[in-house]
């Protein structure tokens, strides 16, 4: 297993219970959510996302990479950064991360219904 320094850090397994992509709004900054994701390996790292819902069925197998050392800012609300898969807005969802490697992830959450904004992160269950 490739690590920085000799150390493991990160894990293979994130998984994020409470997504709800908010409305875009009116703002100048739009309503989004982001998955941000770690790698401190020295080489690249394969993820797959999967989505689940409580009323369809579940959409597995997005593909992504995050370069050696670099961190991959994943907006929920951008199909291009997903192939092409649209989140849908202001239903519940939760997300799975898988990892060739083991890298650290969270979540992150801008609501711009109410003002002031709420914004927030948070990191996910990991194993």
């Amino acid at each position: 297993m490739d690590t920085t320094k000799g150390r493991n850090i990160g894990k293979n397994l994130w998984v994020f219970p409470d997504g709800e992509l908010p409305p875009p709004g009116d703002y100048p900054i739009k309503g989004h959510e982001s998955l941000i994701m770690l790698n401190v390996n020295s080489v690249p790292v394969e993820v797959e996302l999967s989505f689940f819902f409580s009323d369809r069925e579940p959409k597995k197998g997005i593909k992504a990479k995050i370069y050696g050392e670099r961190v991959l800012c994943i907006r929920l609300d951008n199909p291009d950064q997903l192939q092409g898969f649209e989140v849908p807005r202001e239903e519940q969802y939760s997300i799975v991360v898988k990892s060739s490697l083991p890298i650290v992830a969270q979540y992150g959450r801008l609501d711009t219904r109410n003002q002031p904004m709420a914004f927030y992160t948070t990191p996910g269950y990991w194993q």
